[in-house]
Protein backbone atom coordinates (compact mmCIF):
# COMPACT_ATOMS: atom_id res chain seq x y z
CA UNK A 1 0.00 0.00 0.00
CA UNK A 2 1.57 3.56 -0.58
CA UNK A 3 2.67 5.61 2.00
CA UNK A 4 0.10 8.74 1.39
CA UNK A 5 -2.83 6.82 0.62
CA UNK A 6 -2.86 5.33 4.18
CA UNK A 7 -1.57 8.38 6.03
CA UNK A 8 -4.95 10.15 4.59
CA UNK A 9 -6.85 7.39 5.50
CA UNK A 10 -5.75 7.48 8.91
CA UNK A 11 -5.94 10.87 8.77
CA UNK A 12 -9.91 11.09 8.12
CA UNK A 13 -10.66 8.43 10.38
CA UNK A 14 -9.00 10.35 13.07
CA UNK A 15 -10.99 13.26 12.10
CA UNK A 16 -14.07 11.40 12.16
CA UNK A 17 -13.61 10.28 15.63
CA UNK A 18 -12.66 13.62 17.26
CA UNK A 19 -15.98 15.29 15.68
CA UNK A 20 -17.72 12.44 16.69
CA UNK A 21 -16.38 12.91 20.19
CA UNK A 22 -16.80 16.78 20.80
CA UNK A 23 -20.81 17.22 19.23
CA UNK A 24 -21.36 20.86 19.68
CA UNK A 25 -25.23 20.16 20.14
CA UNK A 26 -26.95 16.36 21.02
CA UNK A 27 -30.87 16.92 20.68
CA UNK A 28 -32.73 13.99 21.89
CA UNK A 29 -35.97 15.12 20.25
CA UNK A 30 -36.36 17.22 17.15
CA UNK A 31 -38.74 20.01 16.46
CA UNK A 32 -41.14 20.45 14.06
CA UNK A 33 -42.26 23.47 11.71
CA UNK A 34 -45.47 24.57 12.94
CA UNK A 35 -48.15 23.78 12.70
CA UNK A 36 -48.87 21.15 10.38
CA UNK A 37 -45.38 19.36 10.59
CA UNK A 38 -45.73 18.71 14.61
CA UNK A 39 -49.20 17.20 13.69
CA UNK A 40 -48.41 14.98 11.07
CA UNK A 41 -44.70 13.81 13.06
CA UNK A 42 -47.69 13.32 16.27
CA UNK A 43 -50.10 11.26 14.29
CA UNK A 44 -46.71 8.74 13.11
CA UNK A 45 -46.06 8.12 16.85
CA UNK A 46 -49.73 7.09 17.48
CA UNK A 47 -49.87 5.18 14.14
CA UNK A 48 -46.06 2.95 15.79
CA UNK A 49 -47.65 2.82 19.02
CA UNK A 50 -50.77 1.32 17.37
CA UNK A 51 -48.80 -0.75 14.88
CA UNK A 52 -46.20 -2.11 17.84
CA UNK A 53 -49.27 -3.48 19.47
CA UNK A 54 -50.42 -5.08 16.89
CA UNK A 55 -47.71 -6.40 15.95
CA UNK A 56 -47.55 -8.02 19.72
CA UNK A 57 -51.30 -9.10 18.98
CA UNK A 58 -50.28 -11.22 15.80
CA UNK A 59 -47.42 -12.61 17.20
CA UNK A 60 -49.10 -13.97 20.62
CA UNK A 61 -51.72 -15.00 17.90
CA UNK A 62 -49.97 -16.93 16.14
CA UNK A 63 -48.19 -18.60 19.07
CA UNK A 64 -44.54 -17.46 17.62
CA UNK A 65 -43.73 -15.91 21.00
CA UNK A 66 -42.78 -19.90 21.94
CA UNK A 67 -39.72 -19.19 19.94
CA UNK A 68 -37.06 -17.03 21.66
CA UNK A 69 -35.79 -14.91 19.03
CA UNK A 70 -39.91 -13.76 18.63
CA UNK A 71 -40.17 -13.42 22.28
CA UNK A 72 -37.60 -10.87 22.30
CA UNK A 73 -38.84 -8.99 18.90
CA UNK A 74 -42.52 -9.02 21.28
CA UNK A 75 -40.45 -7.18 24.48
CA UNK A 76 -38.81 -4.94 22.03
CA UNK A 77 -42.43 -3.57 20.28
CA UNK A 78 -43.07 -3.54 24.10
CA UNK A 79 -40.48 -0.73 24.22
CA UNK A 80 -40.69 0.69 21.04
CA UNK A 81 -44.25 1.25 22.59
CA UNK A 82 -42.97 3.16 25.74
CA UNK A 83 -40.85 5.29 23.64
CA UNK A 84 -43.27 6.41 21.33
CA UNK A 85 -45.55 7.32 23.66
CA UNK A 86 -43.08 9.22 25.87
CA UNK A 87 -42.00 11.01 22.72
CA UNK A 88 -45.37 12.15 22.19
CA UNK A 89 -45.81 13.35 25.40
CA UNK A 90 -42.16 15.69 24.84
CA UNK A 91 -43.23 17.06 21.98
CA UNK A 92 -46.92 17.62 23.34
CA UNK A 93 -45.61 19.56 27.05
CA UNK A 94 -42.51 21.21 24.87
CA UNK A 95 -43.87 22.13 21.13
CA UNK A 96 -47.33 21.70 20.80
CA UNK A 97 -48.77 23.57 23.73
CA UNK A 98 -45.38 25.29 24.93
CA UNK A 99 -46.49 24.17 28.60
CA UNK A 100 -42.15 24.16 29.68
CA UNK A 101 -39.46 26.70 29.22
CA UNK A 102 -36.14 25.17 29.22
CA UNK A 103 -33.14 27.71 30.07
CA UNK A 104 -29.92 26.58 29.84
CA UNK A 105 -27.71 27.59 32.62
CA UNK A 106 -24.18 26.20 31.36
CA UNK A 107 -22.81 23.01 29.65
CA UNK A 108 -24.19 21.05 32.12
CA UNK A 109 -27.11 22.92 33.84
CA UNK A 110 -30.37 23.62 32.56
CA UNK A 111 -33.41 25.47 34.26
CA UNK A 112 -36.78 23.77 33.48
CA UNK A 113 -40.27 26.22 34.30
CA UNK A 114 -43.36 25.73 33.73
CA UNK A 115 -45.98 27.69 32.29
CA UNK A 116 -49.01 26.77 35.36
CA UNK A 117 -46.10 26.66 37.68
CA UNK A 118 -46.44 23.27 38.66
CA UNK A 119 -43.80 21.16 39.88
CA UNK A 120 -45.48 18.01 38.72
CA UNK A 121 -44.95 19.16 34.94
CA UNK A 122 -41.75 20.37 35.89
CA UNK A 123 -41.09 16.76 36.47
CA UNK A 124 -43.11 14.78 34.18
CA UNK A 125 -40.98 16.72 31.35
CA UNK A 126 -37.53 15.84 33.07
CA UNK A 127 -38.51 12.00 33.46
CA UNK A 128 -39.94 12.08 29.56
CA UNK A 129 -36.52 13.71 28.21
CA UNK A 130 -34.91 10.32 29.38
CA UNK A 131 -36.52 8.79 26.17
CA UNK A 132 -33.16 6.41 25.64
CA UNK A 133 -34.22 4.70 28.74
CA UNK A 134 -36.80 3.24 26.51
CA UNK A 135 -35.40 3.10 23.14
CA UNK A 136 -32.20 1.62 23.74
CA UNK A 137 -33.32 -1.26 24.99
CA UNK A 138 -35.66 -2.02 22.83
CA UNK A 139 -33.44 -1.33 20.21
CA UNK A 140 -30.89 -3.81 21.84
CA UNK A 141 -34.12 -6.58 22.24
CA UNK A 142 -34.76 -6.00 18.63
CA UNK A 143 -30.73 -6.82 17.88
CA UNK A 144 -31.04 -9.94 20.40
CA UNK A 145 -34.22 -11.28 18.50
CA UNK A 146 -33.35 -11.45 15.06
CA UNK A 147 -29.97 -12.96 16.43
CA UNK A 148 -31.60 -15.35 17.48
CA UNK A 149 -33.55 -16.02 14.61
CA UNK A 150 -30.79 -16.06 12.69
CA UNK A 151 -29.53 -19.01 14.46
CA UNK A 152 -32.90 -21.27 14.74
CA UNK A 153 -33.88 -23.61 12.06
CA UNK A 154 -36.89 -22.55 9.88
CA UNK A 155 -40.27 -24.21 11.20
CA UNK A 156 -41.01 -26.58 8.29
CA UNK A 157 -37.11 -27.72 8.64
CA UNK A 158 -37.69 -28.18 12.49
CA UNK A 159 -41.48 -29.78 12.09
CA UNK A 160 -39.79 -32.29 9.70
CA UNK A 161 -36.90 -33.33 11.68
CA UNK A 162 -32.87 -34.61 10.77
Amino acid sequence: MRRGVHTAGSWSLAAAVILLALPAEALATQAHGDPEGLYVHQMSHLFLAFSMGLLIYWLRRRTLVRSEGWRFIQYSAAFFILWTLDAFTVHFLDEQYSLVRVTRIDDWFMRIDSVPDASWVRILYYVVKLDHLFCVPALFLLYLGLKRLLKEPPAAEAAAGP
